[in-house]
């Protein structure tokens, strides 16, 4: 004979509304949706309206930042690539950075919004950031597993994706 034993600690209300702790498992994604949603879109703006940034050399640019992490990264050949054509890599970032939190920030098609954060995070952490000493240091790792819940779960709830959802189940209802 099998026991099953129960590990939640609360009981769902009478009228069916739950409880707090219910309401905080559903929305527990949304305060880190909207931080890396928020972070990217800024941090994207923020490369685009640097004017030093967006250049092959110089103070600032993304050109001499790569050159400057070439040996000590991770992947040295991944830098080479940036480094074929440095203000296009930049854009790349950018404009990569703004999709992924523009796509975060309103849960639109928010687990490849959120899997293109951790690409992004994961390759600044294995180039730019691989150096930290100790690891715990570098942020792009922290932001790499940050991005992961999100991959997991997507944006169930207050999203784009959720209102497509619930639409197609509406339509699937009234056939």
């Amino acid at each position: 004979m099998t026991h099953s034993m129960r590990t939640d600690t609360h009981t769902p209300q009478p009228d069916g509304r739950g409880d707090w702790r219910d309401a905080g498992v559903r929305y527990a994604l949304l305060p880190l949706r909207i931080f890396l949603g928020v972070t990217f879109i800024y941090a994207g703006l923020d490369k685009l309206t640097d004017s030093a940034f967006m250049k092959e050399a110089g103070s600032g640019s993304i050109g001499d930042m790569m050159r400057a992490v070439r040996d000590s990264s991770a992947i040295p050949a991944l830098v080479d690539l940036s480094l074929k054509n440095p203000v296009g890599f930049g854009y790349a970032i950018a404009f990569g950075e703004l999709a992924v939190g523009i796509g975060t920030l309103l849960g639109l098609l928010a687990r490849l919004a959120a899997l293109g954060g951790a690409l992004i995070s994961l390759s600044l952490w294995l180039t730019v950031s691989w150096a930290s000493d100790p690891y715990y240091y570098g942020n792009d790792l922290a932001y790499l597993m940050a991005w992961i819940p999100l991959v997991l779960a997507g944006a169930p709830l207050l999203s784009v994706d959720a209102a497509l959802r619930a639409r197609r189940r509406q339509r699937r209802d009234d056939w």
